[in-house]
């Protein structure tokens, strides 16, 4: 086989450039990596200034995201005290004291009859009033709050240990208590706009009715008193929501209800396509304080139970105090001047 002139002088200068790179010290030379150089330390103690001279250190980026604001103006002394007068909240107006009575009676007909009706006939004012059974067969417990002067709350004592089932009354007014009160509440989903007419609120008076235009001019073109009346609820009050808005409007408001009953720590019990009910152990003050925050989103209905206690333990620790020890510590507390040192 005879190749061309051309292949054969290529060959020839691929030998001729490899011919060089053939000898094993020339090739370590050239594959060899440059190692790094080792900068020695020194013992001047200004090295560092010299460092830092040499390399300012460069200024920080501005990001887009990180805004700066100008400064609140200060505030003069007569400023904040006037802020702080104006968001003062004022005093509200003296309220009766509240007395808590605690019955301990034998578990039997016609003993709570008993002593609402000497409640009744003294004219006292009961705030509410919690009755139940204990742990004990045969032992009921009844909760009395009483709203009124000191010396009712006494008078109702007596009166009430008088009764035969009555085994004792405790007064707890002035006592470290557990308070805590039941709430059971159904608020609607859709918003207080059709809260209305989910409690079928459309039984109007018929004065209510009587001064309202559309329901005058109903009945003047020949409508009878029913269609009157459907007229002026269509008018005075919000329609049936669409599919889809009362989709999305239960969803927000079911949203926002969660959030604020779990910083009241209740739970919701039950869930509807128009409605929640929500339970809420607290005591009376929370519990007044959830119903003004749920109340813009429409109460559909409500039930409270009666205040219900219990007083602390008086224990906090396991271990009884000596006084001995006391009077030890309190010995070595005092210096005897005899063993300080002169002058």
């Amino acid at each position: 086989m005879v190749l061309p002139c051309s292949l054969l002088a290529q060959a020839g200068a691929q030998r001729a450039v490899l011919r060089p790179l053939a000898s094993p010290a020339k090739w370590a030379q050239l594959v060899q990596k440059p190692q790094a150089q080792r900068f020695q330390s020194t013992r001047s103690s200004t090295t560092a200034n010299s460092y830092k001279l040499s390399h300012p250190q460069a200024g920080t980026v501005a990001s887009p995201y990180r805004k700066k604001f100008a400064a609140p103006p200060p505030i003069t002394a007569e400023e904040a005290v006037s802020n702080i007068l104006y968001n003062t909240p004022t005093s509200k107006a003296p309220v009766e004291s509240k007395h808590i009575l605690d019955c301990l009676a034998q578990d039997e007909p016609g003993v709570l009859s008993r002593v609402t009706g000497i409640m009744a006939a003294r004219g006292y004012n009961i705030d509410t009033l919690v009755a139940s059974k204990t742990e004990v067969p045969g032992l009921s417990r009844m909760t009395i709050v009483l709203k009124g002067e000191r010396m009712m709350m006494v008078q109702a004592k007596r009166q009430l240990e008088d009764l035969v089932p009555i085994w004792a009354v405790l007064d707890y007014t002035d006592t470290k208590l557990i308070q805590r009160e039941l709430l059971l509440a159904k608020v609607s989903i859709l918003g207080p706009e059709h809260a209305i007419p989910q409690v079928r609120a459309y039984r109007h008076s018929k004065e209510e009715m009587a001064h309202d235009p559309v329901y005058e001019e109903t009945l003047a073109s020949g409508g009878g008193a029913a269609e009157a009346a459907d007229q002026h609820h269509h008018e005075r009050y919000a329609t049936t929501p669409s599919a889809s808005e009362s989709l999305l409007l239960s969803h927000r408001n079911l949203k926002a209800l969660r959030e604020l009953t779990s910083l009241f720590q209740g739970r919701i019990v039950d869930v509807s396509a128009e409605s929640i009910a929500i339970e809420l152990s607290a005591k009376s003050e929370r519990v007044d304080a959830f119903l003004s925050l749920i109340r813009p989103f429409g109460i559909l209905e409500a039930v409270r139970s009666g205040l219900m206690v219990m007083p602390r333990s008086q224990q906090l620790s396991m271990y009884e105090d000596d006084p001995a020890s006391d009077d030890v510590v309190g010995q070595a507390t005092v210096v005897d001047d005899t063993m300080l040192p002169p002058g």
